[in-house]
């Protein structure tokens, strides 16, 4: 597809949208000497990575054709928003994705992709994340988070049992930092397990909202029952005829919708051709970041990070329940800092929580007060002004004593105390898809 070709497309997809509003893996770390022999492919440092200058990924030229104002993201040139047209902007491309029967698409191939290989590549990966990877049947799916030794978080993680591997989806900032740590721990693994970063050979482009089913089933296998795919599922699959494309019905914001991977040659007439559905919105970080949060979802960076621990997070559920086999067995990096013997969640100094009330926006790093405005208590990680809700929204970390929904605090605002509470997340209700009974 060319520029020219491209060029046309895009304009074609501007006007639909303001008339519808009125390929071989590049690296490879072996764990276990017998994987060499079928985990061998072209290898090179992660270190040299981390030197390159800013990286484009395949749908960059595509974005500045569709008024993409590109910023610096993770080591990626990526739209924060559109400009031009009516659905164009953070405040209507968050709207478009909480609309009825609408879906935005957001380019996330700066994400990490990884394939683990080896016969004993889920005891491996329980090693290094909290979570029930050898229960997973195959196609399921669950957000699983990668901890050091203290128990601190690395990284949150979405982890699927493909069959014959174990499909993992990491963050782009972190994705660096975060093979090198799985470097780290498969040599101190005696079992057998190879990991395949993907790099760019694959994109990946997340579809979101109420509409994003009936936009996706159009370039799917006819014989393929997309109502069946429960949420944090994924299958191998053609996309619109192209083979090597992986389809996960999860995301991040809040709605039900897709994660589609695909050969990088191919991701542009992938994304031209759900963009040709007048139902589809192309959607930027900013907004991606407000839907999120909306979403009572966490950024890792600001909401979590190596200091703070899953139940910290309140996300001790990424464990499992009580009486569940990693809550008793642990056996991942840190467990005796998270968990009892008997597998009890230990006491911790604060917690994550959702912040409601107040006038302006608390951004991350604003100072939360008792409801004297006294004594500090806590610490704003995330804040914006909530599209769907009209009102500033916030989460962050109190003292754990001061964690209660309901609890009065006050926010130290540009340097103005504003009153605000502790309320129950998501802010915004959630619509993840459910199998039909």
């Amino acid at each position: 597809l060319n520029m020219q070709t491209m060029s046309s497309t895009a304009a074609t997809l501007l006007l639909r949208r303001a008339a519808a509003t009125a390929n071989a893996p590049s690296v490879t770390t072996l764990g276990g000497s017998s994987t060499a022999a079928t985990c061998a492919v072209a290898k090179r440092t992660l270190a040299a990575v981390a030197d390159e200058p800013l990286r484009k990924t395949a749908l960059n030229d595509l974005h500045k054709e569709l008024g993409g104002d590109m910023v610096p993201f993770a080591g990626y040139e990526l739209p924060v928003l559109y400009k031009g047209g009516d659905n164009a902007g953070v405040m209507k491309e968050h709207l478009w994705c909480r609309a009825d029967g609408k879906a935005s698409l957001f380019d996330v191939s700066h994400m990490g992709q990884i394939r683990w290989h080896g016969k004993d590549r889920a005891a491996f990966l329980e090693k290094i994340v909290v979570g029930d990877i050898a229960g997973l049947a195959p196609g399921s799916g669950c957000l699983s988070l990668i901890t050091n030794e203290k128990g601190g978080i690395i990284d949150d993680t979405v982890i699927t049992n493909a069959g014959d591997y174990i499909y993992m989806v990491v963050n782009g900032a972190c994705k660096l930092n975060d093979m090198e740590h799985f470097e780290e721990q498969m040599k101190a693994f005696g079992g057998q397990v190879c990991m395949e970063y993907l790099e760019d050979d694959m994109q990946l482009l997340a579809l979101q909202g109420t509409g994003a089913a009936e936009v996706v089933k159009k370039l799917l296998p006819g014989d393929f029952d997309l109502t069946k795919m429960a949420f944090m599922t994924g299958v191998d699959i053609t996309v619109d005829g192209i083979e090597g494309c992986r389809l996960t019905r999860c995301g991040y914001t809040g709605e039900d919708g897709f994660e589609i991977a695909m050969p990088a040659e191919h991701a542009v007439s992938i994304a031209l051709k759900l963009l040709e559905d007048p139902a589809v919105n192309p959607t930027g970080l900013g907004a991606r970041d407000s839907l999120r949060l909306e979403a009572g979802l966490c950024l890792y960076g600001n909401d979590l990070d190596q200091e703070t621990t899953p139940t910290m997070g309140t996300l001790g559920w990424t464990m499992g329940g009580p009486g569940s086999r990693r809550r008793v067995e642990g056996g991942f990096l840190g467990a005796e800092h998270i968990l009892t013997p008997e597998g009890k969640f230990r006491k911790v100094p604060k917690k994550r929580v959702g912040i409601k009330g107040m006038k302006a926006p608390a951004r991350d790093h604003t100072e939360i007060y008792d409801a004297a405005g006294e004594t500090k208590i806590g610490e704003v990680t995330s804040g914006t002004f909530s599209p769907c809700l009209k009102a500033p929204i916030a989460m962050g970390y109190v003292e754990t004593k001061n964690a209660k929904v309901g609890t009065e605090v006050m926010l130290k605002i540009r340097n103005k105390m504003q009153a605000a509470e502790i309320v129950k997340m998501p802010f915004v209700e959630s619509r993840y898809y459910r199998v039909p009974e």
